[in-house]
């Protein structure tokens, strides 16, 4: 791809007009001072037209040639004002002796209002991606594309293409007064057309750029714009929209099945499916294990395969691997239409130095911060948006509500928050500015991500917004008007940490670390969490999630099991990478699919039945999703015995009368007998076993069930003995019989199982409470 002016081997006259020369040196601030039809003192009309491909030009329907100035590709014509009027035609013939016929470009006014550039200045204009770009529109019944891009410190901006040889002197843009935003309106581009930008910067140095606000780009490694058509597609999934809506999300069940679009799967000869193949596996397949949700790694434009997504280019535009704008619509359709939510992974905290994309964009620091101490983030090699810029914030504001008003998303994963809000994240003393009360915050990104919360929820009422952030960073998923930043849930780093940290431990020094599965509930109800294992875990030397598990295969098998009936039943929404669902045996690889063919192994078809079962029952059972994020859905039957490695505990729906009572060994001795107390009586039916022999288990079980016994134990009225098989988890879900359903009932409406503290639900032994872990 060519870019550049044209070379046209005709020196430039020395007697050339001033204005005249700026032009054809391409840099002229202000083309249409030059170009198009102007009228002299005396009444006459000049045409000027700059045509580097010409060899000679006319006004078309007229006999009036323009004359070329020698030595240049500049062409001009003067008569009679009322000869020439409107929105006249070139025609030209170029070297090849090919005939073309343009409306002129500089003959119309501009089209940006006046109230767009002024809250897009203000930062305020949430739809700025509707005028900035390139967009097919028709003016004074001319069809043809409009490009806007804002650039303020340029001296000099063109639109460059193949429909102009990428030459930037053949179509200069005019700046809008203070604004700092140029545009051009050129007549009959037809979509499909490649463009990008070219500036000359205050010294003179010309760059070329993508358009920041493209809906579509070429395939990597080609970076160019792409021009488009206004999208027909057919939504049919406003009945999904109107549900979306309608519930209450925070108590509902919320399975996520995050995705790595360009390794999940890939067609026989190892490429990238389309969108809409992908979209019909991925909705079987979802539906077949029961998740709620797909959760995307960034599928917005990027350059390089090995950044997965995270070191994004084109914050407008699907990426060009897997199809068009509108089969990623389709993908998003179809996915609401099988009953699928889809989540996208969004990247506002940092974007990659690539000399085509936003770094500089305008020779300056435009996007960025000009102090490296403030705009670069060395652990990546990325560069940091400034966020006290109107402008920038407007383009990051404007970019999550494209994804949510065109393509229908569900709700955005906000990658790196930790990273935007601390100036001195990952930077020693003397690296990092202080904010201007002498403190580590950066103001004017906690600014920017509560505008960003308010927003999106305003706009579009029941989707999600959330945060991977990984600190103390107080009311992240709490209301702006309470202070907080108002993300709709946080990732639990701190509890993924820990329990995975216990898990890796061989189990005879588990009963060490008991502290570590039991912190969590300290500050499990602080934030509205979303319990992660990610792509994050399985990558750069972390092993995959089976591998983590010590022990031979049939212990890192049922470890496995034991660890996902543990997730699935803590309070919290769930969320599993790719490949996590059937125990992959090497780590993620970015570049080639899952390991599918391990399904033809019983053990790894039995986690997947596993996790399928679990989704299910966490689905049907209203105690397993209904009040995450309140302590009232919770309580500790025992968190002591630490001898034994074994905790257990309740869940409860909100109306109290759904009780589930989960028990696990984490270690790989059996135990027979091992009593619970229970605040109720009745039969608690065996409803998941993570060592049936379904999963590829041992089968030690309870033969379906256990009937409650009128012995007082742990604190509570009832208990039930129960065979707590090898690393496993016992899910028993309350069946009261008629005899005692009654009864139940009186004792729920007195309050007799209220949450019991931790005193409370001691063992009899009565053990030492916990010390505190790492969160």
């Amino acid at each position: 791809m060519q870019t550049g002016p044209t070379p046209t081997g005709r020196p430039h006259p020395a007697t050339l007009e001033e204005p005249l020369q700026r032009l054809i040196e391409a840099r002229h601030h202000a083309p249409f001072e030059v170009l198009g039809r102007h009228e002299t003192t005396t009444g006459r009309a000049v045409v000027r037209a700059f045509l580097p491909a010409a060899e000679s030009v006319r006004i078309q329907g007229t006999e009036h040639a323009l004359k070329r100035v020698p030595g240049t590709d500049l062409f001009v014509w003067e008569g009679p004002a009322e000869a020439v009027q409107g929105h006249y035609q070139l025609a030209w013939e170029d070297r090849r002796g090919e005939t073309h016929v343009r409306t002129d470009p500089y003959t119309f006014a501009p089209q940006l209002g006046d109230f767009d550039l002024h809250l897009f200045g203000e930062g305020r204009h949430w739809h700025a991606y509707r005028f900035m770009g390139a967009h097919e529109r028709t003016f004074d019944g001319v069809r043809g594309f409009h490009f806007a891009v804002w650039a303020p410190s340029a001296s000099r901006v063109s639109v460059v293409g193949d429909f102009n040889d990428w030459d930037g002197r053949t179509h200069p843009m005019r700046v809008r007064g203070s604004s700092g935003v140029w545009e051009l309106f050129i007549p009959e581009l037809e979509p499909g057309a490649f463009y990008k930008f070219e500036l000359r910067d205050q010294s003179g140095n010309v760059h070329v750029k993508i358009d920041p606000y493209a809906n579509a780009y070429q395939q990597r490694p080609d970076t160019a714009g792409i021009l488009l058509a206004p999208s027909d597609f057919a939504w049919n999934d406003a009945s999904w929209i109107s549900r979306r809506e309608q519930q209450n999300w925070q108590q509902s069940p919320l399975s996520v099945y995050e995705v790595h679009l360009g390794s999940w799967q890939r067609d026989a000869d190892g490429g990238f499916l389309n969108y809409r193949d992908l979209a019909r596996r991925l909705a079987d397949y979802c539906l077949e294990l029961g998740f709620s949700h797909v959760e995307l790694l960034p599928i917005t434009e990027h350059p390089l395969d090995a950044s997965w997504g995270y070191q994004t280019t084109g914050y407008f535009a699907p990426t060009a691997r897997f199809g068009s704008p509108d089969d990623f619509r389709w993908f998003v359709d179809h996915l609401h239409q099988r009953g699928i939510g889809v989540l996208l992974d969004w990247v506002p905290a940092h974007f990659p130095r690539d000399a085509t994309a936003l770094a500089r964009y305008d020779g300056t620091a435009l996007y960025e911060h000009a102090d490296p101490r403030q705009g670069e983030h060395k652990d990546w090699g990325t560069l940091i948006f400034n966020y006290g810029r109107r402008e920038v914030k407007n383009f990051l504001l404007s970019s999550a509500l494209y994804w949510l008003n065109e393509f229908h998303i569900d709700g955005l994963r906000v990658d790196a928050v930790a990273s935007m809000l601390y100036l001195d994240y990952s930077r020693a003393d003397g690296e990092w500015i202080p904010n201007k009360y002498g403190g580590n915050e950066n103001l004017d990104a906690v600014d920017f991500l509560r505008q960003l919360n308010t927003v999106t929820h305003e706009q579009h009422p029941g989707t999600l917004m959330i945060a991977e952030e990984s600190t103390a960073w107080p009311q992240v998923s709490r209301p702006t008007y309470l202070g907080g930043l108002g993300f709709s849930m946080k990732w639990n780093m701190g509890w993924m940490h820990d329990t995975l940290a216990y898990l890796e431990k061989d189990p005879i020094y588990r009963h060490f670390h008991h502290d570590l599965l039991t912190f969590g509930l300290l500050y499990a109800f602080t934030e509205n969490f979303v319990l992660p294992f990610s792509h994050d875990e399985v990558v750069h030397g972390k092993r995959s999630m089976l591998d983590k598990m010590p022990g031979d295969a049939w212990q890192k098998f049922a470890s496995l099991r034991l660890l996902y009936s543990f997730m699935f039943t803590y309070p919290g929404k769930k969320l599993l990478f790719q490949g996590c669902e059937f125990a992959q045996g090497r780590e993620w690889d970015f570049d080639a699919d899952a390991e599918w063919e391990l399904l033809e192994r019983a053990q790894h078809r039995g986690v997947q039945q596993i996790v399928a079962d679990l989704n299910q029952l966490y689905r049907r059972l209203p105690a397993l999703h209904e009040v995450d994020f309140d302590s009232s859905g919770f309580e500790w039957i025992d968190c002591h015995d630490s001898s034994q490695s074994v905790l257990s505990y309740l869940r409860k729906s909100a109306d109290g009368r759904e009780i589930v009572a989960c028990a696990f060994n984490f270690t790989p001795v059996p135990r027979e007998n091992y009593r619970i107390g229970v605040p109720r009586a009745g039969f608690y039916r065996e409803a998941v076993n993570s060592d049936a022999g379904l999963y590829g288990g041992s089968n030690i079980g309870n033969q379906g069930g256990v009937h409650s016994e009128p012995l007082a134990w742990m604190g509570r009225p009832h208990s039930i003995p129960m065979a707590l098989p090898p690393l496993a988890g016992v899910i028993m879900v309350l069946e009261p019989d008629t005899e005692t359903a009654a009864g139940n009932r009186a004792e729920a409406a007195d309050g007799t199982d209220a949450s019991a503290s931790p005193a409370d639900s001691a063992s009899p032994a009565g053990s030492d409470a916990p010390e505190a872990g790492e969160g």
